[in-house]
């Protein structure tokens, strides 16, 4: 796998996913009360970026680390030890910012006394706060990942039926979490549990097995992924509405993501994604597309930031009392307003982070220089096609600079990537 290329497009999908992270914590903190029902009716399909990122972060562990063997004691230790490293700490560290955050800063929680402070910091590592399930998620992920690679290895030339599987489990997880027939635990912690996710997470490390054929078979058929994605979502929403009026509660309600209506949504919109990608870094050469790329790749190096810092900024707009601002104004103003403050504003704290000592514990990111603060302009678009990205399942662990960087949580550390 040494000199692979580096995969632009996944580069790219970043952002757009994280945009429609923060669009829906904007939403669920925001939407004034007469607008419930359309509020819901967007998040039944925003939810679709948690999938987005359980999905790329597979695809991209898979695609660094296809090489991983049991046996490799040495390459296991290190592995885990860089996965703690991105993942692990971060996720530790942004527990304690946003306790402190709500504790000292706006000063918004109060506690009868240490013991009882230090039970609730206790309750939010287990689940993590609001967002940083994500995180919990991909952890467990991480625990059975060797044993993922085993299965893909010993069903080489039959992936067809893996994906066929974990299509049926993804329905039957998303069946019983929202009709509540699995046991009482599995529904408590449910959006923590990578069982949720199934789909998701091992169709994210098959496509990495296949990535070139994926990538010609969504280039030969981009017409058909963008209708398919608009037709399954106007068949979510159609669902959504219809529940509402009492016709039918069949095929789910409500904007619960755990709901089987949705999940066609979001297997297309990740393919659609992909096109989003490969269309923003396509290498046509003008001042305005070199200036595309380059906001591309800052919100791609910062993609992990956002999607850590973001409720910070969505907490203070909170504290200010920005939801009269909301109740007054139109929606088409209030929304991408605060979806601004909060994603410019994660990438600006992000990118000073990024350049501190802090660097790898808050944004899992190796320590960047000051002078590289400023974007430049992004290098010339390497070719469109990734058959050189293929995974072979012999291929050996690599630490090639090519390898992408999201987050470093992700697809590996930036140690990772300068082979150390």
């Amino acid at each position: 796998m040494a000199g692979r290329r580096r995969l632009d497009q996944i580069d790219a999908m970043r952002p757009i996913k994280q945009a429609g992270v923060v669009s829906t914590h904007t939403i669920l903190a925001f939407a004034p009360v007469g607008a419930a029902v359309l509020a819901n009716a967007a998040l039944l399909l925003l939810h679709v970026s948690r999938e987005a990122f359980f999905f790329i972060s597979a695809c991209m562990l898979t695609y660094a680390y296809a090489g991983l063997t049991l046996s490799d004691r040495a390459g296991m230790r290190r592995f885990y030890w860089r996965r703690f490293v991105a993942v692990g700490i971060p996720y530790l560290c942004w527990n304690v910012i946003y306790f402190l955050w709500f504790l000292l800063v706006l000063r918004t929680t109060s506690y009868a006394s240490p013991a009882r402070a230090l039970e609730h910091f206790g309750r939010q590592l287990e689940v993590g706060y609001d967002q940083l399930y994500f995180l919990i998620v991909i952890m467990e992920f991480y625990l059975v990942f060797p044993l993922v690679l085993m299965l893909l290895r010993w069903t080489k030339g039959h992936h067809g039926l893996v994906i066929a599987a974990v299509v049926a489990t993804q329905f039957a997880m998303s069946i019983g979490m929202h009709w509540r027939l699995l046991p009482a635990p599995m529904i408590a912690y449910g959006q923590e549990n990578a069982l949720c996710y199934v789909l998701y997470l091992i169709g994210g490390a098959v496509v990495a097995f296949h990535l070139s054929d994926v990538h010609d078979w969504v280039c030969r058929h981009a017409a058909l992924v963008v209708y398919l994605t608009v037709a399954s979502a106007v068949f979510a929403e159609a669902v959504y509405f219809l529940s509402r009026e009492g016709f039918t509660h069949l095929l789910g309600y409500g904007s619960d993501p755990f709901q089987p209506s949705v999940i066609p949504f979001n297997v297309c919109v990740l393919g659609c994604g992909y096109l989003a990608g490969l269309w923003l870094v396509r290498p046509w050469r003008s001042r305005r597309t070199q200036r595309v790329r380059a906001a591309v790749r800052v919100g791609s190096d910062n993609a992990y930031g956002i999607y850590l810092a973001q409720m910070m900024f969505i907490s203070t707009l909170t504290w200010l009392g920005w939801q009269h601002f909301a109740d007054l104004a139109p929606f088409w103003v209030w929304l991408p307003l605060t979806l601004a403050i909060a994603y410019l504003g994660s990438i600006a704290l992000t990118a000073v982070l990024a350049r501190t000592p802090l660097a790898v514990p808050l944004t899992g990111r190796k320590q960047e220089p000051w002078r590289t603060l400023l974007p430049r302009r992004a290098p010339g678009p390497t070719a469109g096609r990734v058959s050189a990205g293929r995974v072979s399942a012999g291929s050996a662990e690599t630490g090639s600079p090519v390898i992408p960087p999201e987050p470093a949580a992700l697809a590996g550390t930036a140690t990772d990537q300068n082979g150390t």
